[in-house]
């Protein structure tokens, strides 16, 4: 007797975070809380807890190339997300395996961790402008990492729309600039998503909870996730933001650090509203 349809078919092509909050591991389980099926290529490994990273070990590149071909030439993808690539010769090899790949990509331009320890070489930077960043659909930089990549200190919703212009002109399809660490007073975080032609602003209610370790993978991940179910760019990424701010306020301790989002608050909500629904 055969089983049922296989769900859309997601691949993260990410660094593993052994505390659970970011990675691979805040990845996956964005994948399956929306819905799709979650698979991994592994590029690096890091030691890490709520109080940051105490180690990192990059694969090398030819396990990374032998996962992403192992599980996309027969299983097959509708979406593919990056995270952490430490080095440029990750970068560049994961460029070309996207390059080759009829699926969306995601790119979420991993620079520094939420603690402020560095996940990329300073000679990878400019493998991600030349290579991978042309081969995006939607790239999802945080202010830092515009930063990085453009020199542009962003610290107001005119600077993100120069901040856009100078990150699409790497070449990815679509942008957001990510505002979360704009304006920390503020009571909306705002997004702008764009293709250079069209503009979305993307504004949430500003959680005032410190517990946000694993945001960025978790924002590229539902973005990945969505696209796989054949969203729209703008769509896809209204929706992610959606889920992402839920997690956020949902963000729990862990640790004696910075605590993770909370990547099940909406399978909890439905449990929950469920049982209230046969009481």
């Amino acid at each position: 007797m055969s089983g049922r349809t296989a769900p859309p078919r997601v691949l993260t092509v990410a660094g593993s975070d052994s505390g659970g909050g970011a990675g691979i591991q805040a990845d996956l389980k964005t994948m399956l809380a929306l819905g799709v099926h979650g698979m991994s290529v592994l590029t690096a490994v890091t030691a890490q807890n709520s109080l940051g990273v105490q180690g990192a070990w990059e694969l090398p590149v030819a396990a990374v190339r032998a996962q992403y071909r192992s599980v996309v030439d027969d299983i097959g993808v509708q979406a593919v997300k990056t995270g952490m690539l430490a080095s440029a010769e990750l970068v560049e090899a994961v460029a070309d395996l996207i390059a080759g790949t009829d699926a969306p990509a995601v790119v979420d331009p991993v620079g520094v961790s939420k603690h402020g320890d560095p996940l990329l070489a300073a000679s990878a930077l400019d493998s991600v402008r030349t290579r991978l960043l042309p081969v995006a659909t939607v790239a999802t930089p945080n202010l830092d990492e515009v930063e990085q990549l453009t020199g542009l200190r962003v610290e107001s919703e005119s600077d993100m729309r120069r901040a856009a212009r100078a990150v699409l002109a790497f070449g990815p399809r679509w942008v957001v600039i990510k505002g979360g660490h704009l304006a920390a007073g503020a009571d909306r975080a705002v997004d702008l998503l764009t293709d250079g032609s069209r503009e979305h602003w993307l504004r949430a209610p500003r959680h005032d909870n410190r517990h946000t370790h694993g945001t960025g993978c978790t924002l590229a991940s539902a973005i990945a996730s969505q696209l796989a179910k054949g969203r729209s760019v703008p769509e896809a990424v209204a929706e992610a933001k959606e889920y992402v701010t839920g997690a956020i306020a949902a963000g729990f301790a862990l640790g004696g650090g910075i605590g993770p989002v909370d990547h099940g608050w909406e399978l909890g909500r439905r449990t929950r509203d469920g049982a209230a629904g046969t009481g």
